[in-house]
């Protein structure tokens, strides 16, 4: 099939969750497929990686948006249009000029739009079917962002773009020929929200980087990774930090914490004499790996909804215990007590911690356990055959 593939980020290097999804199902789906690569990006120097995905695309064309989301014309821009903020901040007049005439070079079978918030781009006008994958749910996300707000009086503005964000994100869904969710949580949510929504389950996995299957490493230092640029990730740094983490340290006193990964500054206070802070450019794979497969136990304080949580994934495949939420674990489908540990509380993720850490039988049992579920359930090479069947049964439909 000829495919054309629309990201709001460039997949390499694959760092963040939804670049660790789109270049792996790049990587195996092009032994297939043709595939016409349409990617954002921030800054010039992104454009650097372009050829490490030229063995899998038949072109590729890279499209600039704006550096810095919270910009004062991103803000008037949203402020005076029917789009939410999100939409936006991801929005480039250079790809909604150029697209349409790349569509018409080429003889396309489908559009595969990963998240929707790129959907603006595509001409209104078309006729291709358009598979639309939604990694998270994003109204969700932006309202329990906005629950939490610390200064009331802004929450009414700001539940303002919750709303156009909502409407926005479903009259993608209804627009596409199939919507992809990466769990089933998310599937049962879209099906609330619209119940004859055509909805497949897509799952994330671990990139290929991170299933190399590495010796047990016990140890007592716990270990957050992220990309702090996503709201979800800020909250759960901070709360680990500031609520579980002494909580850790008045049971073992030699504990370390390393919260870790990308764009750190915006948790860099959390830095003191038993917490470091490693800031990890984003293609800097040998240091994810590093804190991945060298640390004693990855506690993961989730709160926010969203999608499948790589980070969890690439921990269970690398023998690192995980302690989490039920909502970190959503998606995933593991078992508490075999494969993970799941509490709520900060006394419940702290004591689970302390269990593993004082415990090498359990903490063998459950590194083991799930490096043996991703093994079964989260390579890409599975995940791929899912996404080409959807295409398959789309392109018949479209007939």
């Amino acid at each position: 099939m000829n495919i054309l593939m629309l990201t709001p980020y460039l997949p390499y290097p694959p760092n963040s969750g939804g670049q660790i999804r789109s270049y792996n199902l790049i990587k195996q789906l092009s032994k297939k497929h043709s595939i016409t690569l349409c990617s954002l990006v921030k800054f010039e120097e992104d454009k650097k990686y372009i050829n490490k995905l030229k063995p899998y695309c038949k072109e590729i064309y890279v499209f600039k948006r704006a550096e810095k989301p919270f910009t004062l014309k991103n803000i008037l821009k949203t402020g005076f249009s029917t789009y939410p903020f999100v939409v936006i901040r991801n929005f480039s007049s250079e790809e909604n000029s150029n697209l349409p005439l790349i569509i018409q070079k080429e003889n396309f079978d489908l559009i595969h739009a990963e998240t929707f918030y790129v959907s603006p781009h595509i001409p209104e006008s078309l006729s291709l079917p358009i598979v639309l994958v939604d990694q998270t749910i994003e109204f969700q996300v932006y309202e329990h962002y906005v629950k939490n707000f610390k200064i009331p009086i802004l929450r009414p503005l700001l539940y303002l773009d919750v709303l156009k964000l909502k409407h926005w994100e479903i009259f993608y869904w209804k627009k596409a020929a199939k919507v992809i969710a990466v769990s089933k949580r998310d599937a049962d949510i879209m099906q609330q929200v619209l119940p004859k929504l055509n909805v497949e389950i897509v799952p994330n996995g671990v990139g290929e980087d991170l299933i190399e299957n590495v010796p047990l490493h016990f140890n007592k230092n716990i270990v957050f990774m992220g990309n702090y640029s996503w709201l979800q990730n800020i909250e759960a740094a901070n709360y680990l930090a500031k609520e579980v983490f002494p909580l850790i340290k008045n049971k073992i006193k030699e504990a370390k914490l390393s919260i870790v990964g990308q764009y750190t500054g915006k948790v860099k206070n959390l830095k003191s004499n038993d917490i470091e802070v490693i800031d990890l450019s984003i293609d800097d794979i040998k240091g994810v790996q590093k804190y991945f497969r060298e640390s004693g136990v990855l506690v993961a304080p989730l709160y926010g909804p969203g999608g499948t949580r790589l980070k969890i994934l690439a921990a269970m495949a690398a023998k690192l215990p995980v302690v989490t939420t039920k909502v970190g674990i959503a998606g995933i489908e593991a078992t508490n007590g075999e494969n993970v540990l799941i509490g709520q509380t900060s006394q419940e993720l702290a004591d689970l911690t302390v269990l593993l850490l004082k415990d090498k039988k359990k903490y063998t049992q459950i590194a083991q356990n799930a490096r043996n579920f991703v093994e079964e359930n989260f390579f890409y090479e599975s995940i791929a055959k899912k996404l080409d069947k959807v295409y398959q049964d789309v392109v018949k439909k479209d007939a």
